[in-house]
């Protein structure tokens, strides 16, 4: 009786879902309407990318290099928010390239800079020589991005959706991804709701860990060893980004439903390198090397979980308004580290 009852659901599941599923013409109008539509975006994320290079290459005062990195940060929240919206058209196998990609940028960054400044060029040389990437980023948009192809997720990703809570319940007939424009307001807002669940400890991980990055980094300096404190400062960015390449590229080894348990785990190495800065019980640098490492781990788990989780819970014509709005989550919480960081820094360097 329980087996025919299951199997009937399962019948009547297939068959909702394969009503939701759009035609292949369908589906390769509405990404290329999307892709259409998004152009203004990337070109803007690139020339912003490229236009902070140059600035923070030749400052010669500290605004503008501010003015740079004002940039960098716009080209960087812009084109997460328009590419991380795109994983709406494909399977959700996407998510999981989408953050091992962005966990490789953050290396490949942190380790070319390392590199070339060891190598005996210059800040300024450095940064020029990145200017190939915003190029990049262009022609990978226009020449490498492809129309999704229509094919049923089925197999392993189909059960794990199955056995999952939707965060909205909706009785909407059809739904089709990309049609995110036409939801209401009260839609809106019913799916933002929802989505707190995973936005709060999203923010909370943020802030603890550019908390460290921003406001303890450089604090965390020591005498006993032979790198300089700019190279210091260096294996530690470097560092952090392994962590965070290597977690955000587990996904398939690793699914973590409670991010919350992630936010307390940052939460918890803020509070000990805070205290090591104040007090200074750490006898080696080695010891701050592991625990970045595993600041990086934490962040990019919560990352690719986080989005990975809002994938399978969310409907298509949710899914993506749900994405562009969970990055909301890091963009909040690193100003709000920075605005707390920075002042409590200059506080601790008087103290020191």
């Amino acid at each position: 009786m329980t087996s025919l009852a299951t199997r009937g659901h399962q019948e009547t599941r297939a068959m909702w879902t394969q009503a939701q599923r759009p035609s292949p013409t369908t589906a390769h109008h509405d990404l290329t309407a999307t892709l259409s539509l998004r152009l203004p975006r990337v070109l803007v994320s690139g020339i912003c990318a490229a236009g902070s290079f140059v600035l923070v290459a030749f400052s010669h005062s500290v605004g503008t290099g501010l003015c740079g990195v004002v940039l960098a940060s716009i080209s960087s929240g812009l084109g997460e928010v328009t590419f991380l919206s795109l994983t709406a058209f494909y399977p959700r196998a996407v998510i999981s390239w989408w953050s091992s990609g962005t966990g490789g940028a953050g290396l490949l960054g942190a380790l070319s800079y390392l590199g070339l400044t060891q190598a005996g060029l210059s800040p300024q040389q450095t940064l020029l020589s990145m200017l190939g990437i915003p190029a990049l980023l262009l022609a990978s948009y226009f020449l490498l991005l492809t129309s999704p192809e229509a094919q049923d997720p089925g197999g392993e990703e189909e059960a794990e959706s199955s056995a999952r809570q939707p965060l909205i319940r909706t009785e909407a007939p059809e739904s089709k991804p990309g049609s995110s424009s036409s939801l209401s307001l009260r839609e809106r807002w019913t799916v933002f709701k929802g989505l707190l669940w995973y936005i709060v400890p999203l923010v909370v991980v943020y802030f603890a860990e550019y908390f460290i990055n921003q406001g303890l980094f450089e604090l965390l300096f020591f005498r006993n060893t032979s790198l300089s404190h700019a190279q210091q400062y260096r294996w530690y960015q470097m560092l952090y980004q392994a962590g965070v390449f290597a977690s955000r590229s587990s996904l398939r080894c690793c699914h973590i439903r409670f991010t919350w348990a992630l936010a307390l785990l940052q939460s918890l190495n803020l509070a000990f390198l805070l205290a090591d800065v104040w007090f200074g019980f750490l006898p080696s640098i080695y010891f701050v090397f592991l625990i970045i490492l595993y600041e990086g781990l934490l962040g990019g788990a919560a990352y690719v979980n986080t989005f990975h989780n809002i994938a399978l819970e969310t409907s298509d014509e949710h899914r993506e308004f749900a994405m562009a709005t969970t990055c909301i989550s890091d963009t909040l919480g690193i100003s709000l580290s920075g605005l707390l960081a920075l002042p409590l820094h200059d506080f601790l360097c008087q103290l020191s």
